[in-house]
């Protein structure tokens, strides 16, 4: 019996890095904050002009909470279909990548306390002859949106109410946009944040045509049941807020202070 405890904890130490845990569990591996980002949803996150640098609101964010928590933070690209099952398989401890709180992610998921709020929007390339003012503008046309997304919430919502259009899903938000560009889709629904990154600057081949109010508000996602991670991440965003922190980087990444109203 000795003998296979002692081969049951020589084993344990040789696979300690795949599940180490420290601060009392909190985090997979000692010293890590490691974040699941799926880096493809400027100004949130994308990858910087070298291709390999990730930057955005929600890369700094990581590094932020990181910071306040003593850990050193481990940004993991993943593709957004999977993001979620990444976090169920312990792939990382936790989801920083525009994440809406909605009940069913409630449900599955530990989710901090909202951090920014968010709105839908319609784009449409510069010069378009569409005459669109409303959701209800887009019967009959191909409109762009990220899958599993809010804005695929949204725009399920309007074809249950009646409104015909043709879907165009995409697995990348940059993909849908391009498409609007290159005339394969009409319009394209987006979180109003990220559509802003979209039209900002002279030279944007877009433009907003409408903006609906901030009806919903991301958060970040940890697993079910790590509820020191989540008071410890609720803390960190305390602070951050109270520092003065968040505002810079709404500031920095937005153009402007989009989370000082939800503290």
């Amino acid at each position: 019996m000795k003998k296979l405890l002692l081969i049951a904890f020589v084993a344990c130490m040789l696979f300690s890095s795949c599940s180490k845990k420290s601060d009392g569990g909190m985090v997979l591996k000692a010293g890590e904050f490691s974040v699941g980002v799926n880096v493809a949803y400027p100004p949130f996150e994308y990858y910087g002009s070298d291709g390999k640098t990730a930057l955005g609101f929600d890369i700094e964010l990581g590094n932020a909470i990181a910071k306040k928590l003593g850990l050193e933070a481990k940004i993991v690209d993943v593709a957004w279909e999977g993001i979620f099952a990444g976090l169920d398989t312990n792939k990382y401890d936790c989801v920083i990548s525009a994440i809406t709180i909605i009940p069913e992610r409630e449900a599955a998921y530990e989710l901090s306390k909202p951090y920014v709020g968010n709105g839908q929007a319609i784009i449409l390339k510069k010069g378009s002859a569409l005459k669109i003012s409303k959701p209800e503008d887009l019967r009959g046309l191909i409109i762009g949106y990220l899958s599993e997304s809010t804005s695929d919430i949204f725009m399920t919502k309007k074809a249950e109410s009646g409104l015909k259009f043709t879907a165009a899903e995409y697995d990348d938000a940059m993909n849908s946009f391009a498409d609007l560009k290159n005339g394969r889709c009409d319009a394209v629904v987006s979180d109003s944040l990220v559509a802003a990154e979209y039209v900002s600057g002279d030279d944007s081949p877009f433009i907003i045509v409408w903006q609906g109010k901030a009806e919903e508000f991301m958060g970040i996602a940890m697993k079910k049941g790590n509820l020191e991670l989540k008071n410890a991440v609720n803390k960190a965003l305390d602070e951050l807020a109270a520092d003065g922190t968040l505002k810079a980087l709404s500031e920095k990444n937005f153009g402007r202070d989009i989370v000082s109203d939800l503290w």
